[in-house]
This record gives C-alpha cells, sequence and structure tokens, in this order.
C-alpha cells in the first residue's frame, strides 16, 4: 500500500482491509467475549510499551465493556522512563507475577497487543495467561514478527488461541520522508480492531438477549450513577476500578 502518496486515503484503505482480513476472527473473538459476558467472568488487556494506548483504551471507558482488566506494570509505560521501559519488556519472569496478581480463571479471555509479538513479557504473558485457563488473542503485526528474531521461547502468534493481524510493515511507521519514516500505524489499528470487537459483541449479545455492561461518559447527565453499578459488581475481581 503505497502511504507516500495519499496518506489518509491509504489508512482508511488498511483500517478497511484489515477488517475484511480479520473478519471472520473477529467474530470468533465477539463470541468468546459473549461468552465472558454470560459467564461474569473477565477480559484481560495487555500490553508493553505504546501498545498500553489500546489497554487504555480497553479500560473504563465511555462506551467501553466493565468486565475488563488491566494486566500491566508502571515500568512498562515509556512515560516513566522510556529507554528502561524498552528493556524491561524484554526481561524473562515479569509477566508471571503480573498474571498472578490478575486472578486468571478459565472462561476468561485475554487480549495482548504488540506490533512486533517477539518480546519476553508478552509471550510469557500469553503462555502464563493460557496455562491459567484464559482464551488467549493476539492482536499484532504479522509482517514483523514473521521478519523479526524471537527474543523469547517462542513470537507471541505461536502461542495465542487467536490472531488478530493488523498487517503492518515491519517498523510500525509508515510515511516516508527525506527525514526517515514516521507515523506509526499500531495504536491507530489496535483500538480500530477493539472497537470492531465491541461491536460484534453488543451485536450479538442484543441477538442473543444479553445485555452487555459498558460504562457511560461520566461527563453526561446521569453517567456516574450508571456507571455506580459496574463499579459495585466488578470492583472485588478488577482492583484497579
Amino acid at each position: 500500500m503505497d502511504f507516500a502518496s495519499d496518506y489518509g486515503a491509504a489508512v482508511r484503505e488498511h483500517l478497511r482491509l484489515i477488517e475484511e482480513h480479520n473478519a471472520t476472527t473477529l467474530d470468533e473473538v465477539a463470541g468468546r467475549f459473549l461468552g465472558v459476558v454470560r459467564a461474569d467472568r473477565l477480559v484481560h488487556t495487555a500490553a508493553t510499551g505504546h501498545g498500553l494506548a489500546a489497554v487504555l483504551e480497553s479500560f473504563y471507558r465511555a462506551g467501553g465493556l466493565a468486565c475488563v482488566l488491566p494486566v500491566f506494570h508502571p515500568g512498562l509505560l515509556p512515560l516513566q522512563n522510556a529507554q528502561a521501559s524498552t528493556q524491561l519488556e524484554r526481561v524473562p519472569g515479569l509477566a508471571a507475577t503480573l498474571t498472578a496478581q490478575a486472578r486468571v480463571q478459565p472462561g476468561d479471555v485475554a487480549v495482548i497487543f504488540s506490533n512486533s509479538g517477539i518480546n519476553a513479557v508478552p509471550v510469557e504473558l500469553a503462555r502464563e495467561l493460557k496455562e491459567r485457563g484464559a482464551y488467549v488473542v493476539a492482536v499484532v503485526s504479522k509482517p514483523h514478527m514473521d521478519n523479526a528474531p524471537a527474543r523469547s521461547f517462542a513470537k507471541l502468534g505461536d502461542v495465542a488461541d487467536a490472531v488478530l493481524d493488523t498487517e503492518i510493515p515491519s517498523g510500525d511507521a509508515v510515511f516516508p520522508s527525506s527525514s526517515g519514516i514516521t507515523a506509526g500505524l499500531s495504536t491507530l489499528c489496535f483500538i480500530h480492531l477493539w472497537n470492531l470487537l465491541l461491536v460484534r459483541l453488543t451485536t450479538q449479545a442484543e441477538a442473543a438477549g444479553v445485555t452487555v455492561p459498558l460504562w457511560q461518559s461520566s461527563n453526561l447527565p446521569g453517567g456516574d450513577a450508571a456507571n455506580q453499578g459496574h463499579l459495585d459488581h466488578y470492583r472485588a475481581q478488577v482492583p484497579t476500578l
């Protein structure tokens, strides 16, 4: 895809294509989400580095799914210390501690966002979450993952139960210029695929007569009152609430 000739049009076409190419998996994962809602279980979302933007999007957000537990370590956030966050996502063993804190149960679903899919923390998270009974979904750039050497015992796509492919070229940035390549695409694709899951979930739920627990904006009249019920229900399972 030629991002250089018309960047905006190319991005819009890329989002259309990844929806089309991932349609079957999106339907399957949305069905898993529906099972979580029916069983009063949780969706765990995880990432490192800038992938945490997608985790933030998934958690306690207007229009978002209330039964979400974010799995992360503050040191993985670039705002804490940028270079240190890059090193930390490569450290073996951290994922086991994070997973233990998440209290994963059989029937839960885990969504792990990772552009490269090669670093120790996301790969080990996938393994740890699966071992505890979660259905694990990787949201990853398969072109990057396939072309980069693994930094762990496997790559994320090898461990996950399902893979949503952002189809982003290796390196994330896509717009070439005389100064170098700019305009990273992973955050936009991550959030687009997450929202597609929510739309499919609510569509499937409506057909099944199931009510999906969704946050409302706290900046609209009645929002705080509507959200209080979700806070009361999920706070014991989701300590970050």
